[in-house]
C-alpha cells in the first residue's frame, strides 16, 4: 500500500530512513547527521512542508519517498524489500503527481543510477560533491513526463 506519511509517524519515517542508509553505504556516504538530529528534521521540517509518500506490508512502513516540489528529495527501500516492486510503485506514483521530476544520485551509487535510468531519468548534470553535504560527485537526473 503507498499512501501519505502523518506527522506522528516521523520516528518510523526518520527509522525507514536511516536504515536504508546504513544499508546502501557501500555505494554512498554515511548519513552526516545523528539519529536525534534526523528524527527532529524529519519531524520539523520534512513532514510539515514536504509531501512524504510511504510504501507498507502488514502495516509496516517499509519503504519512504520525499517530493518537493519538481524534485523527488528521498527515495528509500529497506533492503529486505528492494528488488520486489516497491521502489517502481513509489516512482510511478510520483510520476502520476508531475510533469517534470529533478532528482540527485549519488555517482557512486550504481543500483540507483541504474534504477532511476532504467524508469526513464536522463542525467542532464554531474556534479563534484561541492553541491551537498556528504561531499560526494552526484549526478542530477530529470525526467519528463507526456503533458497533460
Amino acid at each position: 500500500m503507498i499512501r501519505r506519511a502523518v506527522l506522528d509517524e516521523a520516528p518510523v519515517v526518520a527509522e525507514v530512513y536511516l536504515r536504508s542508509r546504513r544499508e546502501a553505504v557501500p555505494y554512498i556516504p554515511r548519513v552526516t547527521h545523528t539519529r536525534d538530529e534526523v528524527c527532529e528534521w524529519f519531524a520539523s521540517i520534512v513532514l510539515v512542508e514536504h509531501e512524504v509518500w510511504v510504501a507498507e506490508i502488514a502495516r509496516h512502513i517499509i519503504a519512504v519517498m520525499v517530493l518537493r516540489g519538481e524534485s523527488l528529495d528521498h527515495l528509500y527501500v529497506l533492503q529486505d524489500h528492494q528488488r520486489r516492486g516497491v521502489g517502481t510503485r513509489l516512482l510511478e506514483h510520483a510520476k502520476t503527481q508531475r510533469r517534470v521530476l529533478r532528482l540527485y544520485a549519488f555517482q557512486s551509487n550504481e543500483p540507483a543510477r541504474d534504477f532511476y535510468e532504467k524508469h526513464g531519468f536522463k542525467a542532464i548534470a554531474f556534479g563534484d560533491g561541492t553541491a551537498n553535504e556528504e561531499g560526494a560527485p552526484d549526478i542530477l537526473y530529470e525526467w519528463r513526463g507526456i503533458l497533460r
